[in-house]
């Protein structure tokens, strides 16, 4: 087998109709009024957000738009109300910046220097709002996760992954860049770095530490069994890095699986 980006492209008509055809049936069976996202600006919540649009009308959608003051970009709210706009949704803008500084003072052991914990805060307090409202309004809460994250845990367990459907989950981070040209998706949200927006210069390729395009075929070729040899001679890279990438897939097993247990009888 071949790793070059040929081995990601699908059928991205087929790909946009099994989508919408997923949400439509699963609000349908839920019996609920329709969808809340997070709406960032970037690409995947844009994405699934115009998914959410086409499949049961961008009036069933509602898309929560979070800033937060460590955090604020005019330019990342201009966007989620491009796509707003473009695909009709309902939007509501809410500064979380007094919730999250409610915990913070809370917290006896919090420290604002651990990056880390105070983002994954941020990600668990932008959940709560999108389970209110979901609550409040009998909606689904549509999760934004992309296959690429999910192997490698790039993401915050109750916070970005806590969802009801998860629609772009079986996409790699360069498949949906593919899927939301197609379906029309403006270019300079298409080509943006992406970023959660838990700190201040925060990229995901930085902190990942490698390119999307590498990355993905990476995780191809693992999941297709290849070895971490053979996936670096193709790729002309050095075997280590491709271990890297095995050893973070193996590591974040427990935050793709529900909680564990011990079976007693």
């Amino acid at each position: 087998m071949k790793l070059n980006s040929s081995v990601l492209t699908l059928d991205w008509a087929t790909v946009t109709d099994k989508i919408k055809e997923f949400i439509k049936d699963y609000v349908k069976e839920a019996r609920a009024r329709g969808i809340v996202l997070g709406l960032s600006g970037g690409i995947d919540s844009s994405t699934a957000a115009a998914l959410s649009a086409l499949a049961i009308g961008g009036e069933n959608v509602t898309g929560l738009i979070l800033p937060e003051r460590e955090t604020y970009n005019m330019s990342d709210i201009e966007d989620a109300r491009l796509i707003a706009k473009k695909f009709g949704l309902r939007t509501e803008i809410l500064d979380i910046t007094s919730v999250i500084k409610a915990f913070q003072d809370t917290i006896p052991i919090f420290d604002n220097d651990d990056k880390l914990c105070k983002g994954n805060l941020k990600a668990r307090v932008r959940m709560i709002f999108l389970y209110y409202y979901a609550n409040k309004f009998n909606l689904l809460v549509c999760g934004t996760s992309d296959k690429s994250e999910v192997m490698i845990g790039y993401f915050t367990k109750w916070g970005d992954s806590a969802a009801d459907i998860a629609p772009l989950m079986f996409l790699y981070k360069t498949q949906v860049r593919k899927l939301a040209e197609y379906i029309g998706i403006p270019n300079k949200i298409i080509n943006k770095p992406s970023t959660p927006s838990l700190w201040p210069g925060q990229t995901a390729e930085g902190e990942i530490g490698i390119k999307y395009e590498i990355l993905d075929l990476i995780l191809y070729g693992l999941e297709h069994s290849m070895s971490a040899e053979e996936i670096a001679n193709q790729l002309n890279l050095d075997k280590s890095i491709v271990e890297s990438v095995r050893q973070r897939v193996h590591l974040a097993e427990h935050k793709r699986k529900n909680p564990l247990t011990v079976k007693i009888q």
